[in-house]
């Protein structure tokens, strides 16, 4: 039987376990949520939440966030390799209803977790998309 608990041994705890992963990290994001992760050595994944004051003014809203990004990650950790994965929000997120936040989460934890495989190399971007940056530089 799968184990649901989220204990202290899925919990990024120290500024080390932090600083660790904010070097050179796998990326994955959305219009409200971003995702820094990297491999450890263990044989579970673990979770950093930064819910910073200055993307979420009210201390309700940011605790409604973490407890909902533990719980969508405790119900998908079975799901994810050996990663430690450190969740920063975005502007506007605390907008969002409690499902929006479960079906957004729940995709990212499969795209991080995609973009932790050894070998994994990311699609290339559409030319155009250098031509539209390179537009609107030149345009300001």
């Amino acid at each position: 039987m799968e184990d649901f608990r989220f204990g202290r041994e899925l919990r990024l705890l120290t500024p080390s376990h932090y600083s660790r992963i904010f070097n050179e990290p796998a990326r994955a994001a959305n219009q409200h949520f971003t995702l820094l992760a990297k491999r450890n050595d263990l044989d579970h994944p673990r979770l950093g939440l930064t819910i910073a004051k200055k993307r979420v003014k009210k201390a309700v809203q940011r605790n409604r966030i973490k407890r909902l990004a533990r719980e969508n990650f405790r119900l998908n950790r079975h799901k994810l390799d050996n990663i430690d994965i450190v969740l920063m929000v975005k502007n506007g997120v605390d907008e969002l209803s409690n499902e929006e936040l479960h079906t957004q989460l729940t995709k990212l934890w499969r795209k991080i977790n995609e973009r932790c495989q050894p070998g994994y190399k990311p699609k290339p971007r559409p030319n155009n998309w250098q031509k539209n940056k390179n537009t609107k530089k030149a345009s300001n």
